[in-house]
This record gives structure tokens, C-alpha cells and sequence, in this order.
């Protein structure tokens, strides 16, 4: 079988990109719920970075954290896990390719599963409940779905990088599973993350803690609703006097 078109992975000097265990990953997509689950998980197992994902039509920048300087797409390593992430968001054009990556990323790596984290956006945002959807490759992804309570998608379309990525793991027998969580499209919703990130750690029995995380989320919503609250008080735009129906 053909190798399939990725990026390219460039390891750390010394890096070991054998492992086992889980891998995750969290790309910028609706609501940013899949980065900042995986930027989540990162800092908080103190994961140590592996590598970077570089491709010459990338934009051309360095993301500070911390006051060090990284590329926007990495790969991350610690005991029994690892993360890949990108941190800036990219065209839908790109979707396969980064799929690619990460599968190539796990199968090499000899992960025993796969979970992609990622958003679901509501047409009426307020009606949000914190809901999650679920679909697994795996019979035993499947049944342990049902196990922590998450609702399976049982009919209907997973579109982007998680879609292309468990319906790959069904094609090549790889046991994948998305995790998506109801989120508000509108700004980064680390609610949506943290509720996401809790399934998670009872899918894997993997300890993440959240409190911070829950933090974030209750600034980034009050500071949300402020700017709703202020732009109620701007004055409406004037009343065109031109009439609609001429023309």
C-alpha cells in the first residue's frame, strides 16, 4: 500500500518516538475545544515536546510561551501518552494532510489508540448543555463510549481531520475515537474543552486535573458577556431612507 501524503515530522536531537499507550490530539478548529484541551493535558502531565511539524507553506511564525519560542505544530511525549497539536488554524484544504500526519505520528510511534478531541457548534448557542457525542473504529472504543455516558453518533456526518481520522482507523483496523463537545463557535470555549477533557480522562483512566482549566472558562465567559453586555448600549445604525422595493 502506498504511503499516504503528510508533513513532514523533524524530531528533537535524541528524541525516542517509540512509545505506547494514548495518543491525543487538538487542532484549532470550531470553538479552538481541540488546542486548548491539548495545550491542557500538556502542561498539566508536564509533557516534554518531541519534535515539530514543518511544511515550507506554513506561515512563517513563532508562538512565545513562556518566553520561549515555538513552532505552531508539535508533537509531545511522557509516560504511556502523547499529544500533537497546532496551535494556529489552517484551511480545510490542509485537513488530510495533517491527518496524515497524525497518523503516521501514532502507527509509528505504537500507540495502542487514538482520540481526537474537537468541537461541535450550536445554532442557538444558548441552548448548550453540555453535551458530547462520541464515535469509535473500535468495538471496544464503542462500548466503553457507552460505558462513561457519552452519547454515540449513530447516523450522520463527522466532517474534517476527525472524521478523516476514524473513518481511516476503521479502514486500516486502528482503534480511533472522536470526542466532541458542544461549544459556543463564537470565541475559544474552554468550557467546552474541560468538559470534553473529563470524558477523556474516564475513557483512559488517565488523572487530568481541571480546576484551572474551569478558571479560564469562567474569565473567558464573563469577559464574553461583558463586551455583549456593552455593545447593547451602542446606539442602533440609522434607518436607510431609501426604499427597499425600489430598484
Amino acid at each position: 500500500m502506498a504511503e499516504m501524503e503528510s508533513y513532514d515530522l523533524v524530531l528533537h536531537k535524541d528524541a525516542d518516538p517509540s512509545t505506547s499507550g494514548v495518543a491525543i490530539c487538538g487542532f484549532s478548529t470550531v470553538g479552538m475545544v481541540g488546542v486548548i484541551a491539548a495545550s491542557h493535558i500538556i502542561s498539566q502531565l508536564k509533557l516534554q515536546q518531541l519534535g515539530t511539524v514543518l511544511n515550507s507553506e506554513f506561515p512563517a511564525m513563532a508562538l512565545v510561551h513562556h518566553e520561549v519560542p515555538k513552532h505552531p505544530v508539535r508533537v509531545y511525549q511522557g509516560d504511556n501518552i502523547g499529544v500533537f497539536t497546532a496551535e494556529v488554524r489552517f484551511g480545510p484544504e490542509r485537513d488530510i494532510l495533517f491527518a496524515n500526519t497524525v497518523l503516521q505520528w501514532f502507527t509509528k510511534g505504537g500507540f495502542e489508540r487514538l482520540i481526537i478531541i474537537d468541537g461541535v457548534a450550536r445554532e442557538n448557542i444558548d441552548d448548550r448543555d453540555g453535551s458530547l457525542y462520541g464515535v469509535s473504529s473500535s468495538k471496544n472504543g464503542r462500548e466503553r463510549l457507552k460505558e462513561i455516558g457519552v452519547e454515540p453518533i449513530k447516523q450522520g456526518i463527522v466532517a474534517g481531520i476527525a472524521g478523516y481520522l476514524i473513518a481511516e482507523g476503521d479502514r486500516l483496523g486502528l482503534d480511533v475515537t472522536a470526542i466532541l463537545a458542544d461549544c459556543n463557535p463564537m470565541y475559544p470555549d474552554a468550557r467546552a474543552a474541560a468538559i470534553a477533557l473529563e470524558a477523556v480522562s474516564d475513557f483512559t483512566q488517565i488523572e487530568i486535573p481541571l480546576t484551572s482549566l474551569l478558571e479560564d472558562a469562567k474569565r473567558i465567559e464573563e469577559s464574553v458577556r461583558e463586551v455583549f453586555e456593552n455593545s447593547q448600549t451602542m446606539l442602533p445604525a440609522p434607518e436607510s431612507d431609501i426604499d427597499p422595493s425600489f430598484g
